[in-house]
């Protein structure tokens, strides 16, 4: 299952304490203050990573903390600093901080960004030692490390996106053309999650069906229009079993406007799917309807290997557009 949402609480390392300390060994009796400085706590960053299931980590594992730093020793020893923590993330994936509303976008793999600050290290007494007080008894606390809370939204970045109604072939789709294997059934929603494959090296997403009303939360709602946002190409299923073609279409066309009127603009190819279940008379009539939505258009089914290998190529074709 593909997790796409996850909050968590990010702790960055306490600062170490600083040492009250004074010089004593065989040769000095009452030596003086030698309490070394603290290190400082660890940061926390993230980085981006090409891997849209890692999100998947954080479905259990909440809570996320950075080493402390380590306390001053004796002989002006320094504590050592707390080791950094680094999580990756899916690129494309947006990280809000709950409490400030800020948030950002995590585009490559190469950036490092930190989003909680460890705790500076106190300072050890030897420190504070001055002309008129020469034994100070009293170092530094270390700083507590930020702690945050963040919810993190991966918007999936796939170069294709499968998209329909619910039950309009998407799923069947997905696993001839990359070897994919979704959930598939004859009912509304068998999709409750993105599902991903790889053809010719390209990222093909069958994204969950969508219904009058999705942008507004009805059905599954507008959680997976966000996904429709990072993809290059739409392939619109349409399913030749419907009653109106052309009502299917504008449907899926209408809540993609209202979400995000950007998502029209996208390269679209129609896919007429199912022709092993209908006859010439409606294939031919559904041909002619699917010509005035979009002169970009295909029919196909997934036992049908010459129509898959048709729209194989018709894809590789618009991604190198």
């Amino acid at each position: 299952m593909l997790i796409d949402e996850a909050t968590i609480t990010v702790k960055a390392g306490n600062g170490g304490n600083g040492r009250v300390s004074f010089k004593r060994n065989a040769q000095t009796a009452k030596g003086g203050p030698d309490g070394g400085n603290a290190g400082k706590g660890g940061d926390v960053y993230v980085v981006g990573i090409n891997d849209f299931t890692t999100l998947t980590e954080f479905r259990y594992k909440k809570n996320i903390t950075a080493e402390d730093g380590v306390n001053g020793g004796k002989q002006n020893l320094y504590g050592r600093n707390g080791k950094d923590l680094v999580i990756q993330i899916p690129v494309g994936t947006q990280v809000t901080n709950l409490l400030t509303k800020e948030n950002f976008e995590v585009l490559d793999t190469t950036s490092k960004i930190l989003i909680a600050k460890g705790g500076k290290g106190g300072k050890g007494n030897n420190e504070f030692k001055t002309a008129t007080n020469q034994t100070p008894y009293y170092a530094e606390k270390g700083e507590p490390g930020e702690q945050k809370r963040f919810f993190l939204e991966l918007k999936l970045i796939a170069d294709i996106g499968l998209i329909g109604l619910p039950n309009s072939g998407k799923s069947s789709l997905l696993s001839v053309l990359t070897n994919a294997h979704p959930k598939i059934g004859d009912y509304p929603f068998t999709t409750l999650e993105p599902n991903l494959g790889v053809m010719s090296g390209l990222v093909i997403a069958d994204i969950p069906g969508l219904i009058e009303g999705a942008s507004n939360g009805k059905g599954l709602g507008d959680r997976f229009l966000k996904h429709v946002e990072k993809t290059r190409i739409l392939i619109h299923c349409l399913d030749l079993l419907s009653t109106d073609l052309k009502a299917d279409y504008q449907t899926i066309r209408k809540e993609m406007e209202v979400y995000n009127a950007d998502l029209l603009n996208k390269k679209e190819l129609l896919v007429l799917t199912k022709t092993d279940l209908v006859d010439e008379k409606i294939l031919k009539k559904n041909k002619k309807i699917a010509e005035k939505l979009n002169k970009d258009y295909l029919t196909t089914s997934i036992y049908d290997t010459e129509s898959v290998s048709v729209l194989k190529a018709k894809i590789l074709e618009l991604s190198q557009k």
